[in-house]
């Protein structure tokens, strides 16, 4: 039985699902949530298309929980490897601006 992609077109999907996930702004932020560090790990399943993001929040009880989550899901669904998207609220590693990229700190004024 042979795969239904190599490892090269998974590694293109899941850089394409990262990409994807630029679009989703933090509404209190208004920084996508790859630069602001949230998206912790992508994982896609190449047999199913079954994708996981695994994921955390600048604050825990974020009310807005809700609103990025669906926002991920509608950013995903264009993406036609793409069948069932799981995301996972991840706690660990705390989330802090450390894993924020440079172009994040810039635009939020972070040193």
């Amino acid at each position: 039985m042979s795969a239904k992609y190599t490892d090269q077109e998974v590694q293109e999907i899941q850089d394409r699902i990262v990409t994807s996930l630029e679009t989703v702004i933090d509404p209190e932020l208004g920084i996508d949530i790859v630069n602001l560090g949230l998206i912790y790990e992508v994982e896609f399943d190449a047999e199913t298309g079954d994708t996981l993001v695994k994921m955390t929040l600048t604050t825990m009880g974020c009310p807005l929980a809700d609103v990025i989550t669906d926002n991920i899901h509608d950013a995903l669904e264009d993406l036609e490897e793409v069948k069932n998207v799981d995301v996972k609220l991840v706690w660990y590693p705390a989330w802090t601006t450390d894993r924020m990229s440079r172009y994040a700190r810039i635009a939020l004024g972070i040193r």
